[in-house]
């Protein structure tokens, strides 16, 4: 796939800015900038130089992080559609809600969060829940064996929808 230049110049910029040897020289230069204060005499150029420079720096580091973001934001919103679309038994009018307004959203959250609340309170009442292993409020050191026998058997179960589960 062909990018414009924007995009490359900001993958490249956004690749070097994230490294710990850009933080080192960052720091170094304040140091310097600092250490160079008496002999400029802490003048107002001085003070005026890391001003200028730390907020041209900012400025734009705000534009190349807002660009990064958006551009994973919106892969993993893919990615997630596409997890939705392949997942039998799944919701497709879920697919794509990022784009619904507040309100609508607002109502998708609340009945996302009345099924959970429902969830929770059949496995207080000892029911099972779909595709969730026991959880037990109380923990002491006897459950622990019994959380890692459960955590090896929850690996190996099959997928609510009947499909067998793929290996790399």
């Amino acid at each position: 796939m062909t990018q414009n230049w924007f995009s490359r110049f900001s993958n490249g910029l956004s690749s070097m800015a994230g490294r710990p040897v850009t933080f080192v020289v960052a720091v170094a230069l304040v140091v310097v900038w600092a250490v160079s204060g008496p002999l400029f005499h802490f003048s107002d150029t001085w003070q005026l130089v890391i001003n200028t420079s730390t907020t041209i720096v900012t400025f734009l580091m705000v534009f190349l992080i807002q660009n990064t973001q958006n551009r994973d934001t919106a892969a993993m919103q893919i990615k997630l559609d596409e997890l939705i679309r392949a997942l039998s038994g799944a919701h497709n009018a879920l697919l794509d809600l990022e784009e619904l307004d507040e309100k609508d959203l607002t109502r998708f959250r609340r009945r996302y969060e009345q099924l959970a609340e429902e969830a929770r309170n059949t496995l207080r009442a000892g029911g099972t829940d779909t595709d969730s292993p026991f959880v037990d409020d109380r923990h002491d050191d006897a459950d622990d064996t019994d959380d890692k026998n459960d955590a090896a058997d929850d690996h190996r179960a099959a997928p609510r929808d009947g499909r067998e589960r793929q290996r790399k």
